[in-house]
């Protein structure tokens, strides 16, 4: 049982990275457009925020891993996304009104919105490989299943996002359901971890 939810729970994960990725553009768009130069903002932010939550979730990972302090991290991933819907808005328009370089202003906003969401989402992986590895010998069929099931998330968060999701609600609602969605995770991890 703990396998298939640490399995659950590293899917539910890449699926909320890739969909609030995919977000990203459409929340810049009406600020900085929808150029190859937000693209280039949104992914370089997501990929090097994503690297140091790897780094820090590699080592918050050997810290008396369990699937409650698992749960924990999807709580605070939540409890970082959820807020997008109200400071997402007038921080661009602070940051449209001091860097004119659609370039440069388009950084500082995927900055400042995406970086605290996505090194907490990226802290699921190592913590989930952590959890699975009871032997060393494993560790590299753990590791490949894991980041298999997690990408495979990942690719279903962005067509489902860039499908349908987009065309069936507002962007604020996503992010609202991005943010339930982590919540129901983390509850999965702590209810899990209780009957274990």
């Amino acid at each position: 049982m703990r396998r298939t939810v640490v399995n659950v729970l590293a899917f539910g994960g890449g699926f909320v990275i890739m969909a609030l990725e995919l977000l990203g553009g459409r929340i810049l768009a009406p600020y900085f457009g929808n150029s190859i130069y937000v693209w280039g903002s949104i992914i370089s932010v997501f990929m090097l925020s994503l690297a140091l939550g790897y780094l820090i979730g590699g080592y918050v990972s050997l810290l008396r891993p369990s699937l409650a302090r698992f749960a924990v991290l999807f709580l605070a991933g939540a409890i970082v996304t959820g807020p997008l819907v109200f400071y997402a808005d007038p921080l661009m328009k602070t940051v449209f009104d001091h860097i004119e370089d659609p370039r440069y202003g388009s950084l500082v906003a995927a900055s400042a919105l995406f970086v605290a969401p996505t090194v907490m989402l990226g802290m699921i992986s190592p913590y989930s490989v952590r959890l699975m590895v009871h032997e060393t010998a494993q560790s590299g069929r753990v590791a490949g299943t894991l980041y298999f099931v997690s990408t495979l998330g990942s690719a279903l968060g962005t067509l489902a996002t860039s499908f349908y999701l987009v065309l069936w609600f507002e962007i604020d609602t996503i992010v609202l359901l991005l943010t339930g969605t982590l919540i129901v995770l983390a509850a999965i991890g702590r209810v899990a971890d209780r009957i274990a």
